[in-house]
C-alpha cells in the first residue's frame, strides 16, 4: 500500500467516518545527477552560513520567515501546529454540486480516499449516493501546511479526491479569444467529419511518453557504446488551403469510410466528399 498522505475524519452532516488519503498519480521522468566535468565525480551540495563563513550541518537548520529585508522570525514545528485549523484533522464537506458544473481547470492533484476500520458502511453510503445522484462533494482539508478546497467524486471502485486551485490562482486567459466568425460552414463540416473519423474510446494505456523512452534509449546506447541515431525532424508544411488540408486528412485515414457518415444537415461539399471516397474504393476493388 502506498504511503498515507493524510489521515483524519470525513464529516458530512452528522455523519463522520475515519479515512486515509493516498496519492493516486505521480509524474515520471528521467533524472540526472550533477557531475564535475573534468573527472565526472558526483557533486555534493554544501549548506553554507554567510555570517560565520563556514558550512553548517543540517541539524542546526531552522525555518525562518523574512518579514523585512534581512530580518527573520524563527518558526518551529510547534508554531505551525498551533496555526493549523480544524480541517487539519477533520475534512468537512461544505456542499454538493452537480458534476457537470466543475471546470477541470480548477483540479490540481488526485488522491484515493480509503475508509479506516469502522468507516466502511458510511463510506459506501456516500459513494453510492454521489454515484446515483451525479453530484460531487466540496470539502475543506488542511495538509502540507495549506488549507485546500477539494472535490470528492465517485470513481469506478471508490472515492477520489482532487485538490483545487483557488479562484485567485487561476489565470483566466482573457487575452486568448476565439473568433468563430472566421470559420466557414464547409470547413466546419469537414472538420467535424475528420473528428468522426478519428473518434475512439478513450484508452489511456495506449499513450506513452516518447521523450522519456527516447532518453532512456539514448542513455542505454551511450552506456553500451552504440552509435546514437537522431530521428529526422518532422516535416510540417504551412497550411495554405484549409479545405484541401482537411480533405487530405480525411482521405489519409485508414478507418473504413462506411463508419464516417455525414451528419444530418451536412453541407453538399461534405456529402460529395464522402460519396467520392466510396466510389474510389469500389473502383480499387
Amino acid at each position: 500500500m502506498a504511503a498515507t498522505i493524510w489521515k483524519g475524519q470525513l464529516q458530512f452532516g452528522l455523519v463522520s467516518l475515519p479515512i486515509r488519503l493516498y496519492s493516486a498519480a505521480r509524474g515520471e521522468s528521467v533524472s540526472f545527477n550533477l557531475l564535475h566535468a573534468p573527472d565526472h565525480s558526483r557533486i555534493r551540495q554544501v549548506i553554507y552560513c554567510q555570517a560565520e563563513d563556514k558550512p553548517v550541518p543540517r541539524n542546526e537548520l531552522v525555518k525562518g520567515y523574512e518579514y523585512e529585508k534581512d530580518h527573520y522570525v524563527v518558526i518551529d514545528d510547534e508554531d505551525i501546529q498551533k496555526a493549523a485549523p480544524k480541517t487539519a484533522k477533520v475534512m468537512e464537506i461544505q456542499e454538493f454540486v452537480k458534476a457537470d458544473q466543475v471546470d477541470p481547470l480548477f483540479l490540481e492533484s488526485s488522491y484515493y480516499v480509503a475508509p479506516e476500520e469502522g468507516g466502511e458502511k458510511p463510506y459506501a453510503l456516500l459513494f453510492e449516493a454521489l454515484r446515483q445522484s451525479q453530484f460531487y462533494a466540496v470539502a475543506k482539508v488542511s495538509m502540507h501546511n495549506r488549507e485546500h478546497v477539494v472535490i470528492l467524486r465517485p470513481a469506478s471502485k471508490g472515492l477520489l479526491l482532487h485538490t483545487m486551485y483557488y479562484v485567485d490562482e487561476i489565470r483566466r486567459g482573457e487575452e486568448f479569444r476565439t473568433d468563430v466568425s472566421l470559420v466557414k460552414e464547409r470547413e466546419l463540416e469537414l472538420a467535424k467529419t475528420l473528428i468522426s473519423s478519428l473518434a475512439e474510446d478513450f484508452q489511456p494505456e495506449k499513450y506513452h511518453d516518447t521523450y522519456r523512452e527516447n532518453l532512456r534509449e539514448m542513455i542505454d546506447a551511450k552506456v553500451s557504446g552504440r552509435k546514437i541515431v537522431e530521428p529526422p525532424p518532422p516535416k510540417i508544411a504551412p497550411v495554405i488551403d484549409i479545405m484541401e488540408a482537411l480533405k487530405q486528412s480525411i482521405s489519409a485515414r485508414r478507418k473504413p469510410v462506411q463508419s464516417v457518415t455525414a451528419e444530418p444537415g451536412a453541407s453538399t461539399e461534405v456529402k460529395k466528399e464522402l460519396a467520392s471516397r466510396k466510389r474510389g474504393r469500389r473502383k480499387a476493388s
